[in-house]
């Protein structure tokens, strides 16, 4: 079917002066895909693969999972958090994406934490104290967990540069994290000026999300075609400019970025006392989970151990789970693949307040919806030879497939969800193409753990992953204050191998002092 076909009439947002102004395109020239002949029909085949793209339910549980990736837990969470600090929409809805005055970024794209900083202590005293450090909430409770604060809070709201970042409790304690570095920042730096101190936050925040989450989630011939000499330069950029403001490229931000969705575990193992599910059942909504929004329940402080390397843990070389090794082994993130757990299928209303309330069909529809391209239209315009129907399989990218695991290649897995298949026949939504070429695209990653070891992990390859890293470094050289721009060679008085277990190290108390320099 390709890309003919007319979108439904009032979606074409992106043609609005405004929407030019704070979202954008990547590749301005290339048509938007569609998957029917007309509304219905689209709606119908995005989401029998929505359907096919999604898993049943799986228990939480503790030991050996072979879904999990060689990437800590953690960096699907830091990679939200990101997400906030870069975008920011109050409203999400599919609904309100038909206005184009629902697609305006209300904060400038750049990795300058503001959904940290808010508009600073001048104009948002409430958040912090007279010496220039945040205010925190109550202690943290839970066995096995590091000390910690919960979020200061007024009637359970929390009183934060974005409230994104507290929709559950993995990002809620990285954002009470990231508070208390900046506070340590403040006593091991006497004499600096709060702007001083700010800005060497943000340089540490810059450094790891350039140095170490990148490589974490692009391969590394991507990577290393956008370097000279070792270095990212600026001028290898190919696909991502801008001249007066920043914009958000829609197929950054509706497609290619949103790789953390395949990333989420049905559950996470908090503590020695707390093995909870990312959501709750559809069936079960008083079920206990990782729901946020509200005073940090008592018992889910944080070991972050069981997140991040911050110490050595076993991995987990079995899946059994009364082995009180694997109860607090080190959790890994899911693999890269065109695969969502359960429990993302059926989202609560809390989450999504408007259908569907399955997370792949409103990323899908919202793709389609916004007049995203295909995958293969786009691989074609990098000069990329796209991806073959057949090898864009839906599904887990596990080493060895049980049944179920793998529904089979897209046409026959929307055909086997009661769609259409032959409407994505060289036609792949973006966001599904790059997840299939993620999960095509393996590396065997280093494990941090006990007897070390690798683990075959799925990365972003020439098309998603280049679309990401021109992001990330289109952002970060055009923003003045950032460290690219001021200082390209700056790295941490720790030395250049600064990643994110050293700030989370660092915000713990546990690491070395960062002095200015």
């Amino acid at each position: 079917m390709g890309t003919h076909g007319t979108p439904p009439r009032g979606i074409d947002a992106t043609r609005s002066p405004l929407f030019e102004g704070r979202f954008g395109r990547m590749f301005r020239n290339l048509a938007p895909a569609t998957f029917g002949e007309n509304d219905a029909q689209n709606r119908r085949n995005l989401k029998a693969l929505g359907s096919a793209m999604s898993a049943g339910i799986d228990e939480p549980k503790d030991g050996l999972d072979a879904e999990e990736s060689g990437i800590p837990a953690l960096y699907t969470y830091f990679g939200q958090f990101v997400d906030h600090d870069i975008t920011f929409d109050p409203v999400s809805t599919l609904r309100k994406s038909l206005d184009p005055d629902g697609l305006v970024d209300f904060r400038t794209p750049s990795f300058n934490l503001d959904n940290v900083y808010g508009r600073g202590p001048a104009d948002q005293p409430y958040m912090y104290t007279s010496e220039g450090r945040f205010r925190h909430g109550e202690p943290l409770t839970g066995a096995g967990g590091h000390s910690g604060h919960d979020l200061a809070r007024v009637g359970g709201r929390a009183i934060i540069g974005d409230p994104r970042n507290d929709e559950n409790s993995l990002v809620s304690q990285l954002q009470g994290l990231m508070l208390e570095m900046h506070n340590r920042m403040v006593d091991d730096n006497p004499g600096l000026d709060f702007e001083a101190i700010q800005q060497l936050v943000r340089f540490h925040y810059q450094y790891v999300v350039v140095n170490d989450f990148l490589p974490r989630i692009v391969s590394g011939p991507v990577l290393h075609a956008l370097r000279t000499d070792g270095h990212f330069d600026q001028k290898l950029l190919r696909y991502f400019h801008w001249r007066n403001l920043p914009f958000m490229p829609v197929e950054f931000s509706v497609a290619a970025y949103r790789l953390g969705h395949s990333m989420v575990r049905p559950g996470y193992r908090l503590n020695n006392d707390k093995l909870l599910p990312i959501f709750p059942r559809a069936d079960e909504p008083r079920e206990e989970a990782l729901t946020g929004f509200q005073t940090m329940r008592p018992g889910r402080a944080l070991d972050w151990g069981r997140f991040i390397d911050v110490d050595v843990r076993a991995g987990g070389t079995d899946s059994n789970t009364s082995d009180p090794a694997n109860k607090r082994r080190l959790q890994f993130a899911y693999r890269i693949d065109t695969s969502l757990v359960g429990f993302l299928h059926d989202l609560p209303k809390t989450v999504a307040g408007d259908p569907p309330a399955s997370l792949g069909e409103r990323n899908l529809l919202r793709g389609w919806l916004l007049g995203l391209p295909s995958g293969q239209s786009i691989a074609r315009a990098m000069r990329i030879e796209p991806l073959t129907d057949e090898a864009i399989l839906i599904g887990k990218a596990v080493d060895a497939p049980e049944d179920g695991d793998v529904v089979g290649p897209i046409i026959e897995a929307v055909n086997a969800r009661g769609g259409d298949g032959n409407a994505f026949a060289g036609n792949c939504p973006l966001w599904t193409y790059v997840l299939a070429e993620a999960a095509a695209n393996r590396t065997d990653v280093p494990i941090p753990v006990t007897g070390g070891g690798t683990r075959s992990t799925p990365q972003l390859g020439p098309v998603g992953g280049r679309i990401v890293a021109e992001v990330f470094l289109g952002l970060l050289f055009g923003d003045g204050r950032s460290y690219l721009s001021l200082d390209p060679l700056w790295k941490p008085v720790s030395g250049v191998g600064f990643r994110l277990k050293d700030l989370v190290s660092y915000g713990l108390g546990m690491g070395p002092p960062l002095h200015y320099r």
